[in-house]
């Protein structure tokens, strides 16, 4: 039990700005610390929860609301994985080779780039959190944990692009096959209970496979293999997709009640 938790209380210090206690980071906790990674998934789907039901009781605006949407999440997280995002649009606007853009993630400037990049990410996150006709609470509860299980899942079995860096730390100190399994099996499961959620939850697993097997194709192919900085791109991604197919869905079922 003590190393269960103590892997639970590196994965918040680690990919989360909460005050957690603090434990050494040696390899019993993080043998399974990915594998506690969706337990922040789970404060971040339910401070979202939260938020949304107190603009229901007191009725606030919708733009409220999506604010709130927008901005929670990276609080929580403090920004670990926009910073990554960040870093990896730099090197993909650069164009250069896989070992030139490698040396671009390590770079800790900000580009003109990255900095366009997220000022569109957030108007984007911004936009569909406001428009979204509902928010439909399990759904994005699910939903925050899978984008981590799936993140965690590369790791354990991608290929990485370099042999240093916290993703090959991560990787080095798990013991990768049984983690492996262990986040495949959560990620199967997290995304069939979305299927069980209607069109939307359907809707929002298909973006977070469709992004996940993106990432493996241009992990490989542009980076050589994935990094810490690629897995903050694919987390930020998956959801920015999974809530643009939520809204889709939602918008779409009047059109889909009448043809059936």
């Amino acid at each position: 039990m003590k190393t269960v938790l103590g892997a639970a209380a590196a994965a918040f210090s680690m990919f989360s700005a909460l005050p957690v206690p603090q434990v050494p980071w040696d390899e019993k906790h993080m043998r399974w610390m990915l594998a506690a990674f969706p337990l922040v998934g789970l404060v971040s789907g339910g401070a979202c929860w939260a938020w949304d039901a107190l603009c229901g009781v007191l009725t606030l605006p919708a733009i409220l609301r999506g604010a709130g949407l927008c901005l929670l999440p990276p609080l929580i997280t403090g920004g670990v994985h926009l910073d990554g995002y960040a870093d990896t649009c730099d090197a993909l606007a650069s164009h250069a080779s896989p070992q030139r853009r490698q040396e671009i993630l390590k770079d800790p400037h900000l580009g003109a780039f990255a900095a366009i990049r997220l000022c569109c990410y957030f108007l984007a996150s911004f936009a569909l959190w406001t428009a979204l006709p509902r928010y439909e609470g399990p759904a994005f509860l699910l939903s925050f944990c899978l984008s981590r299980a799936l993140s965690g899942l590369a790791i354990a079995a991608f290929p990485l692009a370099r042999d240093t860096g916290l993703a090959h730390t991560f990787a080095a100190a798990a013991d990768r096959r049984r983690l492996r399994a262990l986040l495949a099996a959560l990620s199967a499961l997290l995304a069939a209970l979305l299927c069980l959620r209607g069109p939307a939850g359907i809707s929002m697993a298909a973006a977070a496979l469709g992004v996940f097997l993106f990432y493996r194709s241009m992990a490989r192919n542009t980076f050589g293999g994935i990094s810490g900085d690629l897995a903050g791109w694919f987390l930020q991604t998956a959801e920015l997709w999974m809530l643009a197919a939520a809204c889709a869905a939602q918008y779409l079922e009047p059109f889909l009640r009448r043809l059936s």
